[in-house]
Formats: structure tokens, C-alpha cells, sequence
């Protein structure tokens, strides 16, 4: 989740208790440039160097998506440190009456997963917690747009993960980790987070943006 001001914590943290709500804890990022997408020379490096998929990506001209690399200016905004928990998620339902998760248990998650980030929920449901986040506690959180993800997740040099340019099993929840599902969230900090100190950006589950996929260039000064 993001958020484009600050909001009173004062204020919030005493609706929010009331209703067993734990607010997001969220990490500001400054306004600036950053280079956005990914450059012809990180997907060479990417098939020399890193994962058998960057050839399978590449093929299948599935980079083209991320190309091609352009700098972007964003104003400051903050983003959530860390993905919405099942545990979260699960007030959400309980107070609403929401449709459920795939892959739950009637109204329950699996209780050892209380702290993992929630999946099998689409972008609509993510926009009907926010909304319903935000009337709870009087505050104005929103999905994150691509480019706001992006520049969060690699800080403003354009590096291909949170901590560099070469990959670590050990800094995220993929493949490689054999971990054979989802670990909860901040599993890999502080070593897996990004510059502005937010988790699981790399691994774990997909996260949803509020922005419409569409081919590059956009326009630079929109913030999308």
C-alpha cells in the first residue's frame, strides 16, 4: 500500500485499536529520479550470469515489457514496509463479510501463516481492503502505482534487486530458497529490503499496483 502524505499517527493508532486494527508501518520515500525498467546490459548479465528463466524470459520476448529504460520523477509518497498479513486481511473479512481467500478454510487461514502476506485475492479485492481500511481509521492509503513499486523496490539507480545487481537465495522467498510456499513477511530483513527499508519487494507473492499494463514509453512526468 502507499500513501501520499503522512497521517496523524495519534489520531489513527486510537481508532485503530478500538478495532483491533494494526496500521501499516510506513517507509517515506523522497521525491526525485530514478531510472525505470530494465536496460539491455542487465538482461545480458541477467543470461550470463543469474537464473536459467532470464533465457526463457528473453525468448519469449517477455523483457520487452520492462523496456525500454527511462528516467522517472516521482514526488515523495510513502510506501507500506511490509505485504497485508492473512492475519490482517482476516478483520477485513470479519467485518465485512468479504468473499474469501482461495485456498481458506472456511472463514479461517491456516493458523501457522497468521504473518504470511495474503494471496489469491485480485486487484478488486485489494482496492475493497484499502477502502475499507481507510474508512476505519480515517486515513487515505491506496495501491501503489508501477512506477512508485519500482522506484521503492530498487531505490534510484536502477539496480535489478533491493540490495544489488546479483542475486541471493538467501535475501528472498524464490525458487532457489526450496522453501515450497510463503514465508512471513520480513522473513529476509534487513538484508533482503530495499533502500527505503521495505520488505519482501523480490520472492514471496506478487503484489498488485494500481496501474493498467501497457507497453513503454510513458510519459516520464506522470507518475503512472
Amino acid at each position: 500500500m502507499a500513501a501520499q502524505h503522512s497521517i496523524p499517527k495519534d489520531q489513527n493508532w486510537a481508532k485503530a485499536a478500538a478495532n483491533r486494527v494494526r496500521l501499516p508501518i510506513m517507509i517515506p520515500v523522497p521525491a526525485g529520479e530514478f531510472l525505470m525498467g530494465t536496460s539491455d546490459e542487465d538482461i545480458k548479465r541477467l543470461q550470463v550470469k543469474e537464473a536459467d528463466w532470464a533465457y526463457e524470459w528473453y525468448d519469449n520476448d517477455l523483457f520487452d515489457a520492462e523496456q525500454p529504460q527511462h528516467v522517472v520523477w516521482l514526488e515523495a509518497f510513502e510506501i507500506a514496509q511490509y505485504p497485508v498479513t492473512n492475519m490482517e486481511y482476516h478483520l477485513f473479512i470479519q467485518d465485512t463479510g468479504y468473499r474469501l481467500p482461495k485456498g481458506w478454510n472456511g472463514f479461517r487461514y491456516p493458523l501457522e501463516q497468521a504473518l504470511h502476506p495474503i494471496v489469491g485475492v485480485s486487484k478488486l479485492d485489494a482496492m475493497a481492503y484499502i477502502e475499507w481500511l481507510n474508512k476505519l481509521t480515517g486515513s487515505n492509503y491506496r495501491l501503489p502505482t508501477e512506477a512508485e513499486w519500482e522506484r521503492a523496490a530498487r531505490g534510484e539507480d536502477g539496480r535489478i534487486y533491493p540490495w544489488g545487481n546479483t542475486f541471493d537465495p538467501w535475501r528472498c522467498n524464490t525458487a532457489e530458497s526450496a522453501k515450497k510456499g510463503t514465508t512471513p513477511v520480513g522473513s529476509y530483513s534487513p538484508g533482503g529490503d530495499s533502500p527505503c527499508g521495505a520488505a519482501d519487494m523480490v520472492g514471496n507473492v506478487w503484489e498488485w499496483t494500481s496501474t493498467i499494463y501497457m507497453p513503454y514509453p510513458y510519459d516520464p512526468t506522470d507518475g503512472r
